[in-house]
């Protein structure tokens, strides 16, 4: 009997184990349920149907409570996230001071996409003039949806 009960708590571990630190349904899973299944059946091929049938009740029952208490509220305000974000992923090119005319140098080889330095900033940029190299100037024809459109510039 102390089989059985030692497989009730090693299943219960290990399903707890699954939900609250292992993200998904993995090996402490499968194994909690392996280890549960199989207090049930030595309880149903050791002791008969009778005690087979409470095992299985009482597996029932210890994974019904262990759930509700995984589950409460206070388990999940301690486990969870409460920042809230407030930040924005990135300002636009006008609010960074890079409007059509602003030159700058190309960082790396624009092909078509590249960085380049304008106005200070290291930017993602697109080239409208096929392949820029690394070191050429370069200037700002548009920034069309967030992206910043460059030409080769005209000195």
């Amino acid at each position: 009997m102390s089989l059985i009960i030692t497989l009730i708590v090693i299943g219960l571990l290990l399903l707890a184990i699954e939900v609250l630190i292992i993200p998904g349904f993995g090996v402490a899973g499968i194994l909690g349920l392996l280890s549960l299944i199989g207090a049930a059946i030595l309880g149903f091929t050791m002791f008969g149907t009778t005690t087979g049938l409470i095992v299985l009740a009482a597996i029932i029952l210890a994974t019904s409570i262990s759930t509700w208490l995984i589950l409460r509220s206070k388990t999940w305000k301690r486990a969870a996230l409460n920042e809230k974000i407030t930040a924005r992923v990135d300002s636009t090119p006008e609010e960074k001071g890079i409007i059509p005319g602003s030159q700058g140098i190309a960082t790396s080889r624009l092909n078509p996409m590249g960085k380049a330095r304008i106005s200070g900033l290291d930017i993602e940029a697109v080239s409208r003039d096929g392949i820029i190299s690394a070191g050429e100037k370069v200037e700002v024809i548009s920034t069309e949806d967030g992206k910043i459109v460059v030409r080769r510039a005209t000195e």
